[in-house]
């Protein structure tokens, strides 16, 4: 079976056991070569570009004769998703999962962050931030909404889980009424 190209949202494992989530595949300006631009879902969250062809080449198994991964990079999934060609191909339910945990351990133990996180953190305005905030209130935790509050600078007071994911959505709200005031 031929591979997929990599689709922006796919999340990556590396043969070395780290995660990543696919930005983009890009051309490089001056030589026209296809590359894929990468985040890490580790540490610091870096974000990577590799060539095309060496992200989607096979592990040099004479250098890492141990490594049971058949390529350097594997797709595990979709923010939310497994990695299928039904969820890739439809690539508009890809922020539409099932419950997940506030925090999922990579193969080292490492944390990485919730797919309902990142995909708040990844909408770029707050009226996006709405939207993605509504659709995962069937999975909000109060981690979720500690973490979420903490990215947009503001305080949501402990207590009732629905009366947090209220106040949180108010706080959205006005961020974006100011978002759309601040521009006139």
């Amino acid at each position: 079976m031929e591979r997929r190209n990599p689709v922006p949202g796919q999340i990556y494992k590396h043969f070395k056991d780290k995660m990543y989530q696919i930005i983009a595949v890009a051309i490089h300006s001056e030589t026209k070569e296809k590359m894929v631009v990468y985040q890490g879902l580790y540490g610091d969250f870096g974000v990577y570009v590799r060539p095309y062809d060496m992200f989607m080449s096979e592990v040099d198994h004479d250098k890492y004769p141990n490594v049971t991964q058949k390529y350097r990079f594997e797709c595990v999934g979709v923010v939310g998703q497994g990695c299928t060609e039904a969820n890739i191909d439809n690539q508009v339910e890809v922020c539409k999962a099932d419950p997940v945990a506030d925090i999922v351990e990579s193969g080292e133990g490492e944390e990485v962050a919730n797919p309902d996180l990142l995909a708040f953190l990844d909408a770029e305005t707050y009226e996006e931030k709405k939207e993605v905030l509504v659709a995962m209130r069937p999975r909000i935790t109060d981690r979720l909404i500690n973490d979420i509050a903490v990215s947009l600078d503001v305080i949501v007071e402990e207590g009732d889980i629905e009366k947090r994911f209220r106040s949180l959505l108010y706080c959205v709200s006005k961020l974006d009424e100011y978002e759309v005031n601040r521009l006139r």
